[in-house]
């Protein structure tokens, strides 16, 4: 049985480790990747030079054909059919697809999102299920329809979230997740055996593309609570707070099961592993720090480098809401 004509979209590092397998010698004999789109070269640095996403900068070393439209046009619709693409496969691509370039490969339009669907339907679900106290994230194998992220499923890959994963922890993890879920439904999708499942859509959530307002704190919220949002907004867009000299960006807190006491927001000291910190229920323990202009750093090392005195209260601010039962607005 030969394999798949695949043609793969995707933009981000996440894709990565399943290309490495579509490459490798178990994948070739699943799919024959015969095309790669991915999003245009975007400006960088300080100079803003354009600059290849790693994506494209596989497909390159791979010498397989690669196109970045900035938008997806009739010609790429062509394109799959002359080709003879059997299969498209998209993975952190970051645009919409055309109805009609979604019908043209023969044996469907596919999506590895990472959820576990039908939660987290959007743009941002692994810093949703950190934010949102999950204990488990997972990649869903689904067919990609017009609604938002609402195809029926056909495979998923679970893993564990722990007390200090971020959602860059996350990402990586299920970047490797994508491998043997995409396997097991290539192989059966060329047997003519996959099959799929209507989500339910009584157990529907979204989340949001994230912004730079999103790394906002209020103290008044549960240690609990403010620590997975930390964790969650790492490493983009990153929690901050007013402090001298300029933001203060937290990279890695935990919740500790202890009574708080003072203002929320008030610092209460130090210990060997972070810096405590009161807030509407129970104690937030600060792990990394980083003042403007320097590094991200263990706690200890920051403060010996800038000492942040007991009682100063750290200000609070609204924090936007990441998850929703109905679609955000289009901003």
């Amino acid at each position: 049985m030969p394999p798949l004509r695949l043609v793969f979209l995707g933009s981000d590092p996440i894709a990565l480790p399943l290309l490495e397998f579509l490459a490798g010698a178990e994948g070739r004999s699943l799919a024959e990747i015969v095309a790669i789109y991915t999003q245009p070269d975007r400006p960088h640095g300080r100079g803003q030079k354009l600059l290849p996403g790693p994506v494209k900068d596989w497909a390159l070393s791979r010498h397989v054909p690669v196109f970045q439209p900035e938008r997806l046009g009739p010609e790429d619709t062509a394109r799959l059919t002359e080709q003879g693409a059997d299969v498209a496969l998209v993975m952190a691509y970051g645009q919409l697809l055309r109805e009609d370039f979604i019908a043209a490969p023969r044996r469907g339009t596919f999506n590895l999102h990472t959820s576990l669907l039908p939660h987290y339907r959007g743009a941002s679900p692994v810093t949703a299920a950190i934010a949102n106290g999950d204990t488990e994230a997972g990649v869903t194998f689904m067919r990609i329809v017009r609604q938002l992220d609402a195809g029926a499923t056909a495979g998923v890959e679970r893993r564990p979230i722990g007390p200090h994963d971020t959602t860059a922890t996350i990402e990586a993890v299920l970047g490797r997740a994508a491998v043997p879920v995409t396997e097991r439904c290539l192989g059966l999708l060329r047997t003519g055996d996959l099959r799929f499942i209507e989500q339910d859509e009584s157990q529907v959530s979204y989340c949001r593309r994230l912004n730079k307002e999103d790394g906002a704190l209020d103290f008044v919220q549960p240690a609990a609570v403010l620590a997975r949002r930390i964790n969650a907004l790492m490493p983009w867009p990153g929690c901050a707070v007013d402090w001298v000299g300029g933001p203060l960006k937290l990279g890695l807190a935990e919740a500790m099961d202890e009574a708080s006491s003072g203002v929320p927001g008030t610092i209460l000291g130090a210990d060997h592993e972070g810096l405590r910190v009161a807030t509407g229920a129970g104690i937030l323990r600060l792990l990394r720090l980083q003042r403007p202009g320097g590094k991200m750093l263990p706690a200890a090392e920051f403060l010996r480098g800038c000492p942040m005195p007991n009682g100063a209260v750290l200000p609070s601010r609204p924090m936007p809401a990441l998850v929703a039962p109905t679609p955000f607005p289009r901003r």
